[in-house]
């Protein structure tokens, strides 16, 4: 018995020392990344794109609308073929313009997927530089439901990973 706790004592000893050398650093992601003018610019052009499909939804809806109105206006003593014809291209039209709404939501998904990617990584790569030139053993983002306690120093290191892209 005596042994197994003098095993785990010297087990203990080096991990308890190497967490008193522990770099620890915080870093505001969300601050950074919202200040990175390649952010902006990658915003700038979904939002150039996003109004595109909104004008080209626009339209038909529109279209829609005049169809409908046009089905509406039908006389009681309308054929029912011509009824049933009308009311199929209505049908039609309405998956036409949830098939287009579809494919603009996963168009502008797949823009911000492949524009914000290399952004993302620029950042990751900056928190990543700053950690190794630093000594870092650990870098945190800083948001308040992430960290619940931390009982060794921890320096802020947004200023160092700004500096490293180069924004103010």
């Amino acid at each position: 018995m005596l042994k197994k706790l003098l095993l785990v004592a010297v087990m203990l000893i080096p991990m308890l020392a190497s967490a008193q050398t522990l770099k620890m650093g915080l870093v505001d992601l969300a601050e950074i990344f919202n200040k990175m003018p390649e952010r902006e610019a990658a915003e700038k052009q979904i939002a150039e794109v996003s109004k595109k499909y909104e004008a080209e939804n626009e339209k038909l809806g529109e279209e829609m609308k005049r169809m409908y109105d046009e089905f509406q206006a039908m006389k009681e003593d309308e054929l029912p073929a011509i009824k049933e014809r009308k009311a199929r291209e209505l049908q039609d039209y309405n998956q036409k313009i949830q098939q287009f709404q579809q494919t603009a939501y996963n168009d502008l998904q797949k823009l911000q997927s492949d524009l914000m990617a290399p952004i993302e990584q620029k950042l990751r790569s900056a928190v990543e530089a700053v950690g190794k030139e630093g000594g870092y053993s650990l870098i945190q983002p800083k948001t308040p439901d992430v960290i619940l306690y931390f009982g060794a120093p921890v320096e802020d290191i947004t200023n160092q990973v700004k500096a490293k892209l180069g924004i103010n």
